[in-house]
């Protein structure tokens, strides 16, 4: 289900020279319907899909995975600028979903162990200071309060692979009818993992579920139906899958490496 049906920015924005309103794609923003359950955004490194998406997830104060929340977060300052000049419309407001950044995903898994450990931790001082009918409710609150992060994110998120983690934080919090912005979720995963992701992808778009991606995965990008928007273009613009140059550089030098490496 379509939530954001589109941005578009306020006159004033135009007027501003600081970044991120200098780069091409902010100059030259028009306004951007979101026409599918899922839209990727795709570009070279510095093109501004990054930037784009940040912004996006502040517009929407959308919570985050990781990092400091989005109001709040020192990195996204130039996000809330470019958010603050942003119109959004949405077809049906929805207060769930997520931004994540892969970056952030290594701080929220050891910020999940650390939680673990203060909760067992605890509920040990507890029963050093505590006795009798005190003693059961705070260190059964505790241990409950544990448990519930072992149920949701596992007994050690770093016991598992980065690319398992990942799936398997995105299965823990991706919940129906939800909006997410991902930024480069391919990151951790290997080719066959992120075709687990677009599997996951498809069984929450069922349960009404929007998705903006920030990618370069041309696997990703494969997801029917999705609409794929560069970047690279000024202003933004709709492109199809077989013309984009990550499709066409990966699938000439997949047929022939040789043709590459013998310019190294």
């Amino acid at each position: 289900m379509i939530h954001l049906q589109s941005v578009s920015l306020k006159p004033g924005a135009r007027k501003i020279s600081a970044f991120p309103f200098s780069i091409p794609v902010v100059k030259t923003f028009q306004p951007i319907e979101f026409r599918a359950d899922i839209v990727f955004l795709v570009g070279e490194n510095g093109s501004g899909k990054s930037t784009l998406l940040e912004a996006l997830a502040a517009a929407a104060n959308l919570p985050t995975v990781g990092g400091a929340e989005v109001q709040r977060d020192q990195t996204l300052a130039h996000a809330r600028m470019l958010a603050k000049e942003m119109k959004l419309v949405w077809q049906k407001r929805t207060h769930r979903g997520l931004f994540l950044r892969a970056e952030d995903f290594f701080n929220f898994t050891r910020r999940m162990n650390q939680l673990g450990s203060e909760l067992q931790n605890m509920a040990a001082e507890y029963e050093r200071h505590l006795h009798g009918h005190g003693l059961a409710l705070a260190k059964g609150s505790a241990l409950a309060q544990r448990a519930a992060v072992v149920e949701k994110y596992g007994e050690d998120a770093d016991a598992r692979s980065h690319g398992e983690s990942f799936l398997h934080l995105f299965k823990a919090r991706f919940v129906p009818g939800g909006l997410y912005l991902l930024d480069e979720p391919e990151a951790p995963l290997s080719p066959l993992r992120q075709l687990t992701l677009l599997s996951l992808l498809k069984e929450m778009v069922a349960q009404h579920a929007q998705f903006i991606i920030a990618t370069h995965s041309p696997i990703l990008m494969a997801f029917p139906g999705a609409v794929i928007l560069s970047c690279d273009h000024s202003p933004i613009k709709e492109v199809a899958y077989d013309d984009l140059e990550h499709v066409t550089l990966t699938r000439d030098f997949l047929n022939n490496p040789a043709a590459f490496l013998r310019h190294l």
